[in-house]
This record gives structure tokens, C-alpha cells and sequence, in this order.
């Protein structure tokens, strides 16, 4: 646990970095084959809508507690597909409490429906007319539910998309988390249609669910962007990577939280599926799961890269990012631009203070060679006489430009007057 908190410390200064928005096309064929797998989900299965959206007919067989069990659940729906009738061919059963049994089919007929009661009846050994109660349920219901979630959809994304554009102050972010939300809706869909698991009000409360988790997450890793690009020039970051160190800031909180939401969610989800087999109960709870971690993936791999992406597009943005670039270069190196050398250049007794550019010769003297050694006199004229180092290059101190070459001072042979006290001036 402790090496988690430091990785997550490590992150969270930015020792440490997962590169989350370089590597954003990666994410992005990653999400592309996921989407497209739902996508062929949906066509291959299409969804299994319950009986309050087509309508049908529903079965309530009463039993003792004991004998309430998903074994007879599965025994009632072998027994109404067994009486041949087209629409009880696929009967949908489920335990209703601890006294009951509940199997759907489609819409019946009078005839159909008295068959699949006496069925009911011969194989449970129950009466006909007080353990077994049939209902019809017509499809309006379900149909309204379902136009009255389309609209509250509808309306959802707009108010998100205007709240985000005021409080971010930047439209790119409304549109980095739309793309999220319905990434994740077409995931969550997706997987539904796969499983096989029948789509019922239950589903439509957990597919709204999830869009404010979804959202949740996105938001709070939009802030630490703003947050971090908010003061780019004293960072010297890019946007890019102001935004990817915003998404690591995030990453153990996301996991954190993701983890917390999901646990739960999936003991119902494994109790509801191998225990109870209560289909309202495990249709919420698999939308729940699938929807949640789709949120979480989303606001990591693809809602900042998006809005990285995006953003990069600007031109003062890429001007930005140019300048911060410039400045970590002349960061890494200062002297990057100092000449490189060559044979012809002055050489001095020391070069630490010709390259500090002080503007004249180290102590003022030649090196050897420059002056005959018997005479003292001067060499050949023809020798290259030191000259002023050249002005230093870059920030910092500049030198002043030479006026000329440094030759050898005339007074050098002369005596040099000293200074004596003033008890022995003008006595001689």
C-alpha cells in the first residue's frame, strides 16, 4: 500500500509520467475497436426488449417458499416452451420474492393463454385459478418511458455541453466530453446486446445513471487541466503536456473511486445473475458496472487526449508550445550556442575568463613563444597578437565590443613610481 501512495506521490508531482495524451492515437484505435465491436453487437443481437416495451402476457405462479428456486424458474420456462405455441417460445422467468415465480411471453390469445395455464398447472401441481395469475401488459407503457428517457437524454447533453462551456470558458471542453459520454453509451449498449440480457425500465435507469458518473470523472480531470495551463509560462510546459500531467494528478483518484463504485456494484450484479436471477435487479446492476468503468476509461484515454488534441490546433496555443519548447532547450544546455572551436582562434593563459568574456587578456601578459627569450624584444611581426575575447553568447553578461587589438603597453620598460610615507617625502 505504501509503494502505491508513493507511485500515486511520484504522479502526482510529476517525477513519474504515463504519457497519456502522446500516445493518444493509440487510445484512439483502441476506443475505435471497442465502439465498432458494440456496433456489430447490436446488428449481430439486436436488444432484448422486456414486455413493458413490446407487450405480452405475464404469469404469476404462486409455490411455497421452499420450492421458489431458479431451478424451477428454469423448469417454468422449459414447460411454456414445451406447449409449442410461436410467441411462449422464448418465456422469460424470473423469482418474484419467496413465494412466487414470474414467466413472460409474447402477446397470447385466449386459447394460448388457457393452453399454457393448464401446462402450468399439470407440471407444478397447483390450481389453475388460485396459485396462477395472468396478466396482460400492453406496450404503451413502455413506449413512453422510452420517448420520455429519449427526451431527458436530449436535454442532459445540452445543459452539460452549456455548463461546461461557461464554467471552462472553452467550448472544446463541452465537446471532449460529449464525445466521452457517448463513447460510453455506445459501450454500455454495446455489451448489453452481447450478453443477451433483456433491456427493461431498469436499463434505462442505469443508462441515465451513468451518464453523471461519467460526466463526474471527466470534469474533475478538466479542472486540473485548466488549473495547470493556467500558468504555462512559469512551468514551461506545452498544453500537451500540462494536460497529460493533469490526467496523472487524477489517475489514482480515478482508480480510487472507480474501484470504490464498482465493488459494490458487482456483488449485485454476481448475486442478481447466480443467485436470485431477479431480472430488474441485474439489468440496472450490469448497466451500472459496464457504464462505470467505460466512464472511467473514457475520461482518462480519451476525453483529455481529445481535448489535447483539439487545442493543439489553435494557433496561439501551438505559438506557446513552441516558446516553452525553446526555453527547456536553452534550459537544458546555456551554452548551446557558443562557437564551436577552430585552429585560428586567440589562445590565453586562461580560458575560463576569456570564455566569462571579461573583455581583455588573462593578466595581461603573452604566452610563451610571443617574446624572444634573449632579448625580450618582440617576435616576428608576422605573429598573430592576442586579441579581446569575444562577447559571451546567450542570457547573461554581455561584453562590451572590442575597440581594437591589445598590443604590448610602451611604459613597460620605464621605472614605476611607488608610494612612500609622508615622514620621508622630499627628503632625499
Amino acid at each position: 500500500m505504501s509503494r502505491f501512495s508513493r507511485w500515486g506521490g511520484e504522479l502526482y508531482t510529476g517525477d513519474r509520467s504515463i504519457d497519456f495524451v502522446g500516445r493518444r492515437w493509440l487510445w484512439y484505435a483502441i476506443s475505435a475497436v471497442i465502439v465498432v465491436g458494440a456496433a456489430i453487437g447490436l446488428q449481430a443481437k439486436p436488444l432484448d426488449f422486456s414486455i413493458e416495451f413490446v407487450g405480452g402476457a405475464q404469469f404469476k405462479v404462486t409455490l411455497p417458499a421452499d420450492e421458489v428456486t431458479q431451478d424451477n424458474a428454469d423448469r417454468l420456462g422449459e414447460t411454456v416452451a414445451a406447449t409449442g405455441i410461436d410467441a411462449a417460445a422464448s418465456p422469460v422467468t424470473a423469482t418474484s420474492g419467496d413465494s412466487a415465480i414470474d414467466v413472460q411471453t409474447l402477446p397470447l390469445t385466449s386459447a394460448e393463454s388457457r393452453q399454457v395455464v393448464e401446462a402450468i398447472a399439470t407440471e407444478f401441481g397447483v390450481d389453475a385459478q388460485q396459485d396462477i395469475n395472468q396478466s396482460e401488459v400492453g406496450p404503451s407503457w413502455g413506449e413512453t418511458v422510452a420517448k420520455r428517457s429519449l427526451v431527458g437524454l436530449a436535454v442532459f447533453l445540452v445543459l452539460v455541453a452549456l455548463l461546461i462551456a461557461v464554467y471552462f470558458r472553452e467550448w472544446k471542453m463541452s465537446v471532449a466530453a460529449l464525445v466521452a459520454l457517448l463513447h460510453d453509451l455506445i459501450i454500455t449498449i454495446g455489451i448489453y446486446a452481447w450478453s443477451g440480457f433483456e433491456v427493461s425500465p431498469a436499463t434505462v435507469t442505469g443508462v441515465l445513471t451513468i451518464l453523471g458518473f461519467s460526466l463526474y470523472d471527466t470534469v474533475v480531470v478538466f479542472d486540473k487541466v485548466r488549473e495547470n495551463t493556467k500558468e504555462r509560462r512559469k512551468t514551461h510546459r506545452t498544453y500537451a503536456e500540462a494536460a497529460n500531467l493533469a490526467v496523472n494528478q487524477t489517475l489514482v483518484r480515478s482508480i480510487n473511486t472507480s474501484v470504490v463504485a464498482l465493488l459494490p456494484v458487482g456483488a449485485i450484479l454476481y448475486v442478481s445473475v447466480v443467485q436470485l436471477g431477479s431480472g430488474s435487479l441485474k439489468d440496472l446492476a450490469l448497466a451500472l458496472f459496464v457504464g462505470m468503468a467505460a466512464g472511467t476509461y473514457s475520461s482518462i484515454f480519451v476525453a483529455t487526449p481529445l481535448l489535447a488534441h483539439l487545442k493543439g490546433m489553435e494557433k496561439p496555443v501551438q505559438e506557446a508550445d513552441r516558446r516553452a519548447k525553446a526555453r527547456k532547450r536553452h534550459q537544458a544546455d546555456r551554452y548551446a550556442q557558443v562557437p564551436a572551436f577552430a585552429e585560428d582562434m586567440p589562445m590565453y593563459d586562461d580560458p575560463d575568463a576569456a570564455r566569462a568574456g571579461r573583455g581583455a587578456v588573462a593578466a595581461g601578459t603573452l604566452l610563451e613563444g610571443d617574446l624572444d627569450d634573449e632579448t625580450g624584444d618582440e617576435g616576428d611581426e608576422g605573429d598573430d597578437q592576442p586579441t579581446r575575447s569575444q562577447p559571451a553568447m546567450g542570457k547573461g553578461r554581455v561584453a562590451p565590443q572590442p575597440r581594437g587589438e591589445v598590443r604590448q603597453s610602451g611604459s613597460a620598460g620605464r621605472a614605476q613610481p611607488s608610494r612612500e610615507s609622508r615622514a620621508k617625502r622630499g627628503k632625499k
